[in-house]
């Protein structure tokens, strides 16, 4: 890569050089790779190495999951057929016989994945929780009489099933206690609904409160709440960018940051994730030949990240994307859905990660539905910034502000996470969140699983490939009181279907034992133990020099 803003890269980080008072260069580059930059406002930075692992499956693994999806598909066109010749019930959606000659509302192609292959193996996912989402948890059993096209409720309960798919990264989302009580009170005294939007009669003093103490939490000049996390994204993007402006968006974002560039009007580019490589060539190509056809310079151009990816564990390349945004002169937008209060030595996010100012990054985006155990989301920056979105984002002008016991919640939380309680254990619970996500990942390593995403992560994908494993891991799973999340396609790659476990502050040691135990009979029983070890084609994309993007 190009040298973005003058720096030196070393073992594939960026290391800002600083002149001193005598005009020598300062600054060190260590073989591990880890690049420690020169002091600023009053504190050291450090870069940390990227270390991912996204290992290939071995041959015969994509060829029996290929031909899984294959026979899937066979089996599939067989019984639409029986279906239209009347020999089996159809219990899709279908066009009613008088609106035949209608455009059709359902797209009988479109649902055929959904229709044969999805209706198989239903009920993995919408398991009907009774508890709150900790570590333990409580189940509905629900049973189905018609292969997963309705279910029934046997009445039983499933109880304390260890719970590793809600990101519920800190612990804080629990059952009520005595230091929720001002959460109770708040409820009391402001009641559930506000009924307005924070445009008319909307914006309370907790609001402000809040808004205040997460501009303090990310150290920036302002903040502001959002009711929603995926509005936060979906309608703030349109408000900052429209025609005429380019975004840059990485392959592997989530789908409220596509909806909202989507929502925007402005032109969107896809560069490979995490790819700086690829990044470069689409930012020097929009600097060089602006917009198609008239040339002229893009109005803005906008760069869509996330801190923590959800379904890869990976975690962003900040420190060389903020420097190509330094380069050429773009704005970085990044959404710390994930990461906000789960990395970082104090639980700020991958700004604190990598050590660097939060003013390296013009849009800060986060929720507060992971380690916060709430709802809702926040844009932060600036305060021009900020005072622009009060008066152009959508949300504002027509969504209902956030319930003041939620608002309440994410004080209570942040003031524990920043130690404003006047106790260390908001920091205890991050550094024992690291200490889990480290230990958990070591295990299945060594297990010999493929687990996707960055050792600092806890998002940990688990593959496991084949359509009828995901089924048949998750229902074994629960057998064993063990609550996991499996995804597929289209959420990820038709062949990559995986399950993902996330990492909680609130797992003890026990808990994880239990669980890495029953994922080890779990991986001999179904076979899952593919990786050799093998250092993916993958990551080699950090370090390519030229290739074409695909369309």
């Amino acid at each position: 890569m190009a040298n973005p803003g003058g720096g030196a890269i070393c073992n594939g980080n960026l290391h800002k050089h600083e002149k001193q008072s005598d005009g020598s260069p300062t600054g060190n580059c260590v073989k591990n790779g880890i690049v420690k930059e020169a002091q600023q406002n009053g504190r050291p930075h450090f870069y940390k190495p990227i270390v991912e692992s996204f290992e290939e499956a071995p041959l015969h693994v994509m060829v029996f999951t290929y031909l899984g999806y294959g026979l899937g598909t066979l089996f599939g066109y067989l019984r639409d057929f029986l279906r239209s010749c009347g020999l089996e019930k159809c219990n899709a959606a279908i066009e009613r016989e008088e609106q035949k000659d209608f455009v059709p509302l359902y797209q009988n192609f479109e649902n055929f994945y959904t229709r044969n292959l999805y209706m198989r193996i239903r009920d993995n996912w919408n398991r009907p929780i009774c508890s709150a989402p900790g570590s333990r948890f409580d189940v509905m059993e629900r049973v189905s009489d018609d292969y997963n096209w309705t279910f029934r409720f046997t009445g039983r309960i499933i109880k304390d099933v260890i719970n590793m798919g809600s990101y519920n990264f800190l612990g804080l989302a629990a059952s009520y206690d005595e230091s929720m009580r001002t959460v109770k009170d708040v409820l009391e005294d402001y009641g559930l609904g506000v009924a307005s939007t924070r445009h008319e009669m909307g914006t309370l003093d907790k609001h402000e409160e809040l808004e205040n103490l997460v501009a303090k939490f990310l150290n920036v000049e302002a903040a502001m709440v959002f009711g929603m996390g995926f509005a936060t994204n979906s309608m703030n993007i349109p408000a900052l960018v429209g025609k005429g402006c380019l975004i840059l968006s990485d392959e592997l974002n989530h789908a409220s940051l596509v909806l909202g560039a989507r929502l925007s009007g402005a032109t969107i580019r896809i560069f490979k994730h995490n790819n700086m490589q690829s990044l470069e060539k689409l930012l020097r190509d929009a600097v060089i030949y602006g917009q198609p056809r008239i040339r002229r310079a893009w109005k803005k151009i906008l760069i869509l990240v996330e801190g923590i990816y959800s379904m890869e564990g990976s975690i962003v390349d900040l420190p060389q994307i903020v420097a190509l945004k330094k380069k050429y002169k773009a704005y970085l937008y990044i959404d710390e859905a994930h990461s906000i209060g789960s990395v970082g030595p104090t639980g700020r996010g991958v700004v604190e990660f990598f050590g660097l100012d939060p003013r390296d990054v013009d849009v800060l985006m986060g929720t507060f539905t992971k380690s916060f155990g709430a709802a809702g989301g926040y844009i932060a920056g600036r305060k021009d910034l900020v005072d622009y979105l009060r008066v152009h984002s959508h949300s504002a002008v027509y969504a209902t502000s956030m319930s003041p016991p939620v608002a309440e919640q994410i004080i209570r939380s942040m003031k524990f996470i920043m130690g404003l309680d006047g106790t260390t254990q908001g920091l205890q619970r991050v550094r024992q969140l690291a200490k889990n996500t480290r230990y958990f990942r070591q295990r299945l390593n060594e297990m010999g699983f493929i687990i996707y995403g960055n050792e600092e992560s806890p998002v940990i994908p688990l593959l496991l490939y084949m359509p009828a494993k995901v089924a048949a891991f998750a229902r074994h799973l629960l057998n064993r009181k063990i609550g996991v999340v499996v995804v597929g396609f289209p959420a990820t790659p038709l062949a990559e279907a995986r399950a993902r476990f996330c990492v909680s502050a609130a797992h003890t040691r026990e808990m994880l034992d239990t669980v890495l135990e029953n994922l080890d009979e779990m991986g001999d029983l179904l076979q899952l133990k593919y990786s050799r070890h093998r250092k993916s084609t993958r990551p080699e994309l950090y370090d390519e020099t030229s290739f074409e993007l695909e369309d």
